[in-house]
């Protein structure tokens, strides 16, 4: 099977467009002008830009267990619609993939279902209980992408270093959802004015901060790759990037929802606006932007966490936590960081999909030779305002609804494989 996509441009030169030939699943050829022969499926590409396809490393799809929020199937929908075509799955499922045929559970389903390329996550210990560790070993052996307890910190020192002991014999990073249980209070928000105005308990930053101070340390260490999820506080940015000028093995992401709101934008008691960890404060939203354009945050991951909208539709203190981000996040990033000027379009792709791709040591993610065929071309003159009611994803849960934005996502590619085509104007 052979895809020829012409006259794009390319993040990197607007001005000059190429051509890219792919041929059973891989980047051929790329050239200023490839002649296409009598088998070549031809894309025009005229005035769109091509790019690697995105990579989310840090993605909820519920299944099994929790299929009344979102499938394997409608998560890598929304994945193709966003411009993902890597997506990795966090075992917040029922099962649990703490053993290995739980985990294949996962895989044959991905493998049926799946749009997208989706690699799942083992969880650290067992039933993401905090309690008896998995068997790394095993879960290596059985394709888990890493090991993260996602959802929940891992609460005690002792169990966290044997963890990271275990994942640097098998070559796996540790990724943490970062939480001091002790210092949550039964909190809903972020510990400031807003929890003061809607009379609701807090989420103090110190909570996030202290469990990447201890683990860095523990990195250290165990000779581990720690990977810090979703960094919210400006606390938490200054933990990271003191441990990388230590020389410790630690990468970070941050999600497009941190980088965009503060508490500040919740006016009401509205749950599209509850994630953990919660929106914090202005100064720490500026310290998170910084610390990715300084590069202590190495890229963005949507923490995509689809919820039923009954569940969201409970009181503020009782709704669960999360909002979705896969088909939304291309065009908020773009809107905000690089129609202002604060980033360019090449720096954008950098942290959706190179950065993430090197991080985790992933073939795909970057536009050269002999590497997968996972492209999309995106239209950044499009403005489009965004509807939950089209979304692909079961989950209807953002803060974003009816937002105007710009740049939209026209075509993905998985392996030369068309799986996503917008509409066009």
């Amino acid at each position: 099977m052979t895809l020829l996509i012409q006259n794009a441009y390319t993040v990197n030169d607007q001005q000059q467009t190429i051509d890219i030939l792919v041929v059973d699943g891989k980047i051929d050829q790329m050239g200023q002008h490839i002649e296409p022969t009598e088998t070549d499926t031809v894309i025009d590409a005229t005035g769109l830009i091509l790019a690697p396809g995105f990579i989310d490393v840090h993605v909820h799809l519920r299944e099994p267990g929790g299929e009344h929020k979102e499938t394997i199937e409608t998560g890598t929908k929304a994945a193709a619609k966003g411009g993902y075509t890597t997506i990795c799955a966090m075992p917040n499922t029922n099962p649990v993939p703490s053993d290995v045929s739980s985990l294949k559970v996962v895989q044959d389903k991905i493998k049926q279902d799946a749009f997208v390329k989706v690699y799942p996550y083992a969880s650290i210990t067992s039933g993401l209980k905090g309690e008896a560790l998995v068997d790394f070993d095993a879960l290596t052996q059985a394709g888990a992408f890493q090991f993260t307890d996602d959802g929940v910190g891992v609460q005690t020192a002792g169990d966290m270093y044997e963890a990271m002991k275990q994942a640097a014999k098998n070559n796996k990073a540790i990724v943490a959802h970062c939480e001091d249980n002790s210092l949550i209070y039964g909190g809903c928000v972020h510990d400031g004015d807003v929890a003061s105005r809607l009379g609701v308990n807090g989420i103090p930053s110190i909570c996030e901060a202290t469990q990447i101070a201890r683990d860095v340390l523990l990195a250290e260490k165990a000779n581990c790759h720690y990977h810090v999820c979703h960094v919210s506080t400006k606390e938490s940015v200054r933990v990271v990037r003191d441990a990388k000028r230590a020389g410790i093995h630690v990468t970070a992401e941050v999600s497009p929802h941190h980088l965009i709101l503060t508490e500040d934008d919740i006016k009401e008691r509205d749950t599209n606006f509850k994630m953990n960890p919660p929106l914090r404060a202005k100064e720490d939203r500026d310290a998170l932007l910084q610390g990715l354009l300084d590069g202590t945050i190495d890229f963005i991951a949507t923490d995509h966490a689809p919820h039923h909208s009954d569940e969201k539709n409970q009181p503020i203190e009782t709704a669960p936590f999360g909002i979705v981000g896969l088909e939304t996040a291309f065009s908020l990033l773009y809107t905000h960081f690089v129609e202002t000027g604060v980033m360019t379009l090449a720096d954008l792709i950098g942290y959706l999909a190179v950065k993430p791709g090197e991080v985790f040591g992933l073939t795909q993610g970057k536009l050269e030779l002999n590497r997968p065929a996972d492209l999309v071309l995106l239209d950044v003159q499009a403005k489009t305002v965004i509807d939950k009611s089209t979304f692909e994803s079961k989950g209807r849960n953002t803060p974003f609804d009816q937002m105007n934005v710009t740049g939209q996502v026209m075509m993905t590619f998985v392996d030369g494989e068309l799986v996503y085509k917008g509409e066009t104007k």
